[in-house]
């Protein structure tokens, strides 16, 4: 029951927790065993995990259910205490109370966080995405996510993870949904941010952040509404009514939007089609040279993330240069150089030349009119 939700233990004592409650256990989770939610409180990030037991007791309605989280200034870092936090919460059901690893833990690790205070809850890091993801095979990179996470967020989504691709190199504020458990939606929402990594210096300051939210539910709603660009996740239905908090609406694979300007853009163009092909090529031969070679160096995570950080950089590469030449023109042939189709692309350029401030390039009539 949400409404019995309650702060058991934590350590520092001062910190403001308000509303932690109901983000480290989500909606809904009442109906399955074991979970884990990314989420966002203030300027830090949050793992939990969550367990349910089965007990004898009234008093608990036959169930004890707990979450064990820890809070840090980025989450780059956090799924390295995902074993931890699941044996500490199995430990909490089977004998409530006994917080001593908890405490030590804590002990071990403060000196990674901040000292709190307000500053620090105030003053959200510059860039701590931006920061782990442009040295785009950062060695932090390695454990922010499980292996097959990637391979199961294009298994899920197939071709239409190219339509996700747009939305969110557009910067749109992306909401999924899906029921409980919610630790493998928290993943997509990581997913659908390495589609937008640009590494070209000074491509996308003037931009809004493409931030991760993860885990979302109704206390977030003003916190939401001054967002300009986010993805996230909820389990929580009532979403779907609040249309403007959102600009796409993922439910399950199912990708919506209410904005006519957005709607042509849910259709995959021939290009989207061939990079999708030529991603599933490239996966597919990486798997066979693991096979022959024992390559385990190579990873899938590595070869997605490139993959798309590539197709960026080859993008805002043929922009700067067309914009930097005598005659600022985009051309069919400027439009095949990035990778794009020149005309099912057409709409996405246009959206693309305004939202990073390509002001000055024109754009050729055989694209208006073809």
């Amino acid at each position: 029951d949400t409404c019995r939700n309650m702060l058991e233990w934590c350590l520092p004592k001062d910190m403001d927790l308000e509303g932690v409650e109901f983000k480290a256990i989500a909606s809904g989770s009442h109906r399955v065993t074991t979970d884990f939610i990314y989420f966002r409180k203030g300027c830090y990030f949050g793992l939990a995990c969550f367990a349910n037991m089965p007990v004898e007791s009234t008093v608990e309605r036959g169930a004890r259910m707990k979450s064990v989280g820890i809070l840090s200034p980025s989450y780059t870092l956090l799924y390295r205490y995902m074993s931890f936090l699941e044996h500490q919460v199995r430990l909490q059901l089977q004998s409530p109370g006994h917080y001593s690893p908890l405490e030590a833990f804590y002990e071990d690790k403060r000196a990674l966080l901040p000292p709190s205070g307000d500053g620090v809850v105030t003053a959200c890091p510059a860039n701590a995405w931006g920061a782990a993801i442009n040295h785009s095979m950062h060695p932090e990179m390695k454990i922010t996510h499980p292996a097959g996470c990637m391979s199961q967020f294009i298994r899920f989504f197939g071709e239409h993870i190219m339509v996700l691709w747009k939305l969110a190199l557009l910067r749109r504020r992306i909401l999924i949904f899906s029921p409980p458990p919610v630790g493998v939606v928290c993943y997509r929402v990581y997913c659908c941010c390495c589609l937008a990594n640009i590494s070209i210096p000074g491509i996308g300051v003037a931009v809004p952040e493409f931030r991760p939210f993860f885990y979302v539910n109704v206390a977030d709603i003003s916190a939401l509404e001054n967002e300009l660009s986010y993805v996230a996740c909820t389990t929580e239905k009532i979403f779907e009514e609040k249309k403007d908090l959102y600009d796409v609406y993922v439910d399950n694979q199912n990708v919506k939007t209410c904005r006519d300007g957005l709607k042509p853009l849910l259709r995959l163009s021939t290009a989207d089609r061939d990079k999708y092909r030529k991603l599933t090529e490239q996966r597919q031969m990486l798997l066979y040279s693991q096979e022959e070679n024992g390559d385990c160096v190579s990873s899938e995570e590595d070869l997605f993330i490139l993959f798309f950080l590539e197709q960026n950089n080859r993008i805002f590469q043929t922009l700067s240069e067309v914009a930097a030449s005598p005659d600022p023109t985009l051309t069919q042939e400027s439009v095949r150089a990035m990778g794009l189709d020149p005309h099912g692309d057409r709409l996405f350029l246009l959206h693309l030349l305004e939202i990073y401030g390509y002001d000055t390039l024109l754009v050729s009539e055989q694209l208006c009119c073809s």
